[in-house]
């Protein structure tokens, strides 16, 4: 066999790997809306940037005629590309081969590319469309899934992982991803459960579709499962990219710089974006955007406990994580969704040497027996540990209410918050001044001639007296009080006075966290 025969013969095989299961099946997956392996890391990678990892390696399974379906390659395409230049690791699954379905070498070739990742200290990203374990392999596939979830918990905090939800995602299947830092899905063709619909009727005879018990939407609004839900495929693989703008390579790195515009803008709007009555509501995303660079914010967890804020941003250039109290919604509270949305996220920023910045404006947590029931001391003690343990650069501005035990916790400079501000509006105190009176002043205002008037004024001076910023910041809990247009060049100036900030935590092998 000649040279020119060899080369031939190569091109083939590379063609015979790059159809999967066939034009036919190709066919079908377009027929669901679906892309197929190559197609959606073609989106995601940089032109020309991705190489294959083992096109050639295939199952080894001869039972149930399996042997006779010999595909060039086996159900998951894996390798690196670059994303704005930046080196990641890919691996997606082949729904048009076998279903997806995960097998041994399924399994070795994700473990594999995992491996290189972590040598290599870039990201892994995962694009999950699967029929779950393969059946005909038995237990072999059990422990390839069991495998890749020790891969994903020791990678995890090391490099960043990011999981796509492209189709199905069932059984076993749902915990890598559930150990990754974040899981991206598509409306409407993609599905994340445990057990299936099928399952859920023999058990509980509660009809139920694939959309209703674990879609895009189910996950993003009620479970908290998924962190960004999109409308299509392109569309989820292009804010998987835009989302890696803002993390580093590795724990060992610092976020990439983005040159940013003016450091020293000023917005007036923000000196009366506050309502003159303190029950009434303003959106904190307005503030935010506001002060961060281009007005740009990357939110995560969007529709999902919509009390409480996260996301990433960008201040003088330097990658941020924020988290804020919502007053738009549940007047801010805290309560269990909330505290651990907020924990994971100050948790991952913690990891990977992001500087969070605090927006907080908090009445409390949430009362009430469902949520003492459901654990609100053990998840509010979740962010609080969170906070604590963080050793990155934490700035704090609080807008308007910190009240009780939630002060305490959001970023306090009792728990290791580097710079606290505050805008003359904010209100510091054990709780707001109207409860703070009925209780002190009880029995004065029940012998008052006008109670409502005696009220008014006694709130009127608690406020003064105890809940004004200056209070705290005579004390040196609140470094300093600002006009609320100052907000972005001050939060800047305090980002680069720590940039080279060294904290530790005492030795140990790991903290308890009370999960």
């Amino acid at each position: 066999m000649n040279k020119q025969t060899n080369i031939q013969k190569l091109h083939e095989l590379k063609a015979k790997s790059r159809l999967g299961g066939g034009e036919e099946r190709i066919k079908a997956q377009h027929a669901k809306g679906r892309l197929t392996a190559r197609e959606r890391i073609e989106l995601l990678v940089d032109k020309g940037s991705f190489r294959e990892l083992d096109p050639f390696v295939q199952h080894r399974t001869h039972d149930f005629d399996l042997g006779k379906q010999k595909f060039r390659a086996d159900s998951v395409v894996t390798g690196w590309g670059t994303v704005e230049g930046r080196l990641v690791y890919v691996f997606s699954q082949d729904f048009t081969v076998f279903g997806g379905s995960l097998g041994e070498v399924h399994a070795e070739k994700i473990c594999k590319v995992m491996d290189l990742a972590m040598k290599n200290g870039a990201p892994m990203i995962g694009l999950n469309d699967s029929g779950g374990a393969r059946i005909q392999e038995g237990v072999v596939s059990l422990a390839g899934y069991a495998d890749i979830f020790l891969k994903n918990t020791l990678a995890s905090g090391v490099i960043p992982q990011i999981s796509a939800i492209m189709g199905p995602c069932a059984g076993g299947a749902v915990y890598s991803p559930a150990l990754t830092d974040f899981i991206f899905m598509t409306r409407n063709t993609s599905y994340m459960f445990v057990t299936g619909p099928d399952v859920v009727k023999a058990v509980t005879h509660e009809e139920v579709t694939q959309e209703e018990l674990g879609g895009a939407s189910v996950h993003s609004e009620k479970s908290g499962v998924c962190h960004v839900a999109a409308d299509n495929e392109s569309d989820t693989l292009f804010l998987i990219r835009k989302l890696l703008g803002y993390l580093p390579q590795n724990n060992m790195e610092d976020p990439p710089f983005s040159a940013s515009d003016d450091p020293l803008r000023m917005d007036e709007a923000l000196d009366s974006i506050i309502p003159d009555d303190p029950n009434k509501p303003y959106d904190i995303k307005d503030v935010i955007r506001s002060i961060m660079d281009n007005g740009q914010f990357f939110e995560i967890h969007e529709n999902y406990a919509q009390n409480i804020v996260v996301g990433f941003a960008r201040l003088g250039g330097h990658s941020v994580g924020i988290v804020a109290n919502q007053p738009a919604v549940l007047a801010g509270v805290l309560d269990i969704d909330a505290s651990e949305k907020g924990a994971r996220f100050v948790r991952f920023c913690d990891a990977f040497n992001i500087p969070i910045v605090t927006f907080e404006d908090v009445p409390g947590f949430l009362p009430g027996t469902n949520q003492e029931h459901h654990g609100i001391i053990r998840s509010g003690a979740k962010l609080l540990f969170a906070y604590c343990e963080a050793t990155v650069p934490k700035l704090t501005v609080v807008t308007r209410k910190a009240y009780g035990g939630a002060y305490c916790v959001m970023s306090s400079k009792h728990i290791r918050s580097d710079v606290n501000l505050a805008w003359p509006t904010a209100e510091i105190a054990v709780m707001g001044p109207d409860g703070a009176v009925n209780i002190i002043f009880r029995k004065e205002l029940e012998k008052a001639k006008d109670p409502v008037k005696r009220k008014a004024e006694l709130v009127a001076d608690y406020r003064e007296k105890f809940a004004s910023p200056y209070v705290a910041a005579e004390r040196g809990y609140i470094d300093d009080v600002i006009e609320p247009k100052e907000t972005r060049p001050r939060l800047i100036n305090a980002l680069e006075m720590l940039s080279n900030k060294r904290d530790s935590n005492p030795a140990k092998k790991h903290g308890n966290i009370p999960l």
